[in-house]
């Protein structure tokens, strides 16, 4: 695309007061840019994301009419300078890539105004692209945009095809300064946002590469937009890849919008992973991997069955490796489990049935620990009324863990179905068991 002028070339110029010639030029370099590189509009960081990340929305552009009238308005080029842009914009129409550098320069030492630089920077733009020359685009956009010249409204494309240049350059930090420029300009722009995600984990500053992909999910959430799964696996892999300490956050933050038994299982071996999850802390996901269809696979089950066996809870063990058996996870016939499964019946004998006396001497006794061991087997039993009373008169207590048994209340409120008191004691769940609460309440938060 060449300079728009009234009637041919020459003869439409005219002189005007100053003795400068003027021609009606349109600043159109952005889309001229974009529609003939794919290398710009495709760029290799962007796959992370699956689709195309969200446009800008229209309250980014610029709402002033003057930005717009500058747009459409007639240039003033310096007469001086006229014959020089005639003979680059010939050059460039040719495609007559040896010469094109000349002939910049030749014009860009007859230029006198901030018009002329432009023009001839959009012009050298032209050549290096069909050229598939990067560098000479980049040396033109910047060019371009240090005129002045450029619409408000065209900046922000400017300076994201700048970045997207750099970025395949790998001079992450010129994308990095290109990426953020984008992002003040238009800050709902979240495929900006991603592409400099991607320039910060390129730079190994990775937890700013995770902030802003999260920022970029915040943003479309916040214009009533679902970001793609890809956006949050992104981020998960970055968080967990580089263990920070966010991962358990990031992996919450994934599951509570697309949850499946899938990303449960992934989401919960996270949380175990980042917190070296042992004892309680194991069992308590274990059973929120029970619940959300998160366990998989024989090691999930045996790991699980054989801790809960170990710490007591024989008749939980017992169900657990029975729903593995119906659901076919399992096999009756693998030694390791047909033996797990015998020591848990044998051990579970006469266990429920005992319950009853066990919980109601626990409940009018001062050790809590008993109340809390009878209140855990009602729960492993299903039984979710009976274990929450005795949560909360474990609650009632001198010497209760307020935070194990809130979360453990939590649990068993979320199982029968008390969203409201299951949100409450959750949210006291404090001290160590505050993300796995959070856990539990990202489960809840996907319940109907």
């Amino acid at each position: 695309m060449g300079l728009r002028v009234k009637g041919n070339l020459l003869p439409a110029a005219r002189a005007d007061g100053t003795g400068r010639l003027r021609m009606n030029f349109r600043t159109t370099a952005l889309g001229m840019l974009l529609a003939t590189s794919a290398l710009l509009t495709a760029s290799p960081a962007l796959a992370q994301y699956g689709a195309r990340a969200q446009a800008p929305s229209v309250k980014d552009q610029p709402a002033n009419s003057k930005d717009d009238a500058k747009q459409q308005k007639t240039l003033d080029i310096s007469k001086q300078v006229r014959p020089a842009i005639v003979e680059l914009e010939a050059a460039v129409k040719a495609k007559d890539t040896a010469n094109i550098p000349a002939k910049v320069a030749a014009a860009l030492a007859k230029a006198k105004t901030a018009n002329d630089r432009y023009l001839i920077s959009q012009l050298q733009l032209k050549g290096a692209v069909d050229a598939n020359d990067m560098p000479a685009a980049a040396t033109a956009v910047e060019a371009m945009i240090a005129t002045g010249v450029a619409p408000a409204s065209e900046l922000p494309g400017l300076y994201d095809s700048l970045g997207k240049i750099y970025f395949n350059a790998k001079a992450y930090d010129k994308a990095g300064a290109a990426f953020e420029k984008v992002t003040q300009l238009q800050p709902s722009n979240t495929e900006a946002m991603a592409m400099l995600a991607e320039t910060r984990n390129s730079q190994g500053r990775i937890p700013e590469a995770v902030t802003m992909i999260q920022k970029a999910i915040a943003t479309k959430s916040a214009t009533g937009q679902k970001a793609e799964e890809n956006w949050y696996k992104r981020a998960v892999a970055l968080s967990y890849n580089a263990h920070l300490p966010n991962a358990p956050e990031v992996a919450r933050e994934w599951v509570g919008a697309y949850p499946n038994p899938k990303n449960w299982h992934d989401a919960i071996r996270i949380y175990q992973t980042a917190t070296k999850a042992e004892d309680a802390s194991l069992l308590d996901s274990m059973r929120l991997a029970q619940a959300t269809g998160g366990l998989s696979g024989e090691s999930d089950y045996f790991r699980f069955a054989n801790t809960l066996v170990n710490k007591g809870y024989a008749g939980e063990a017992k169900l657990v490796l029975e729903q593995g058996f119906a659901a076919n996870a399992i096999s009756k016939t693998n030694p390791s489990f047909s033996q797990l499964y015998s020591v848990a019946t044998a051990k579970s004998q006469g266990d429920r049935a005992s319950l009853a006396a066990s919980g109601k001497a626990a409940a009018a006794g001062p050790d809590v620990k008993k109340v809390m061991v009878v209140a855990d087997a009602y729960y492993g039993y299903g039984d979710y009324a009976q274990a929450a009373d005795l949560y909360r008169a474990a609650l009632g207590k001198v010497g209760v863990d307020k935070d194990l048994a809130n979360l453990r209340l939590g649990m068993t409120l979320v199982r029968s179905g008390d969203k409201a008191g299951a949100t409450a004691a959750l949210n006291a769940a404090g001290g160590a068991q505050t993300e796995l609460a959070k856990l539990w309440l990202a489960y809840l938060g996907t319940k109907a």
